[in-house]
């Protein structure tokens, strides 16, 4: 982009004198931008898709090991704080829950608790690894969710706080089986 042809084009626009380029071709030239921006900002977005990849993967490697973490078939892992005493939630169940959510470097994305206000929703409504993460939680429980990208928001993340790939993590109790 050459800074003094926006300028002249500028001052001919706003003088009515004929531009040196034709209304089309000023289209063309703003679409080819467009074009160029949306491509790098794609190439921007694979690339951190694949670094949270690896690092999730990396993650889930070694959390695995941790005492007292749990794999299921699916690969969502879950560690138990607090065991509870009531009934399970089964797929279509809604529920009541507090939770906080973090991505694999501590930075917090979202919590109930913070809100002062527990959260209800349909376990059909969710991502994958809350549906299947709850349903192993009696109420009363407070489980630890830790979510391979796939059960969570995968390649397309949640933007603008969760990324492409991201492993999450979440500290969910349930209160509440509503219905």
């Amino acid at each position: 982009v050459d800074p003094d042809k926006i300028a002249a084009g500028r001052r001919q626009a706003l003088l009515g004198e004929t531009t040196l380029l034709t209304e089309e071709q000023m289209a063309q030239v703003l679409q080819s931008f467009q074009e160029e921006m949306m491509a790098k900002q794609q190439e921007v977005t694979a690339k951190k898709g694949e670094e949270a990849m690896k690092k999730g993967e990396e993650f889930l490697a070694k959390n695995k090991t941790q005492a007292g973490v749990m794999t299921t078939p699916s690969g969502l892992q879950y560690k138990v704080i607090k065991e509870g005493k009531g009934a399970k939630p089964t797929a279509t169940s809604q529920v009541k829950v507090h939770y906080t959510g973090t991505l694999i470097d501590g930075k917090k994305f979202d919590s109930s608790v913070d809100r002062g206000e527990p959260a209800v929703f349909g376990l059909n409504q969710v991502i994958p690894a809350w549906t299947e993460g709850l349903q192993l939680m009696s109420v009363g429980s407070k489980y630890m969710l830790y979510i391979p990208s796939a059960m969570g928001y995968g390649p397309t993340g949640n933007p603008p706080v969760i990324g492409p790939n991201e492993v999450l993590i979440f500290e969910v109790e349930l209160i509440e089986i509503v219905k």
